[in-house]
């Protein structure tokens, strides 16, 4: 995924109230039990054989190597309180909205011109739930990068740089060159 979509999993990510299973055995213990017991899909997930799995469960195994230690915490975070995402990305899409933060390139065409040039801006915006509830069904629905940076430019564009509707009424705005975006919920 892109780095909107990927600080969509992050901001969904911190949402969590309780801790991920810090040992690798308590952590592939949670893969088996929330994909059924099944060793087979969860060493298919993780990337290494299903008597690994098995000998981590036995507590044969206890410290994964780096690579795996990371793809391991990346998988238990994927499917850690499903439902506690989802209640805040419900609140999100109907009463709270979204913050983001970004820097990047933003150019504009207006009405008696254009900017040829962007420049670098800073922007930490509050986007109304209208906003967060396009992002997450453009993500759930399996958007591209470019569908996201445009819901979140025209997000930015109406709330930011329009100042909601007061001002600057031709204005369209030109998201490119993201260096970082963080999104928070």
């Amino acid at each position: 995924m892109g780095i909107i979509g990927d600080s969509l999993d992050k901001a969904a990510a911190n949402t969590a109230t309780r801790p991920i299973p810090k040992s690798a055995g308590a952590q592939i213990r949670f893969l088996v039990k929330h994909e059924k017991g099944s060793t087979r899909i969860v060493a298919q997930r993780l990337g290494i054989s299903q008597r690994t799995v098995e000998r981590y469960l036995k507590g044969q195994i206890r410290t994964p190597r780096p690579e795996l230690a990371a793809k391991l915490v990346a998988e238990v975070r994927k499917d850690w309180q499903p439902r506690v995402r989802e209640r805040a990305k419900r609140q999100a899409a109907t009463s709270t909205g979204i913050v983001i933060e970004t820097r990047a390139r933003f150019g504009f065409t207006a009405a008696p011109g254009s900017t040829d040039d962007g420049r670098i801006r800073l922007i930490t915006q509050y986007l109304p739930p209208a906003y967060a509830a396009r992002l997450f069904d453009a993500q759930t629905g399996g958007a591209t990068e470019q569908q996201l940076q445009n819901i979140a430019a025209e997000g930015l564009q109406e709330q930011y740089f329009k100042d909601r509707g007061r001002r600057a009424q031709g204005l369209q705005v030109e998201f490119t060159d993201i260096d970082y975006i963080e999104l928070g919920y």
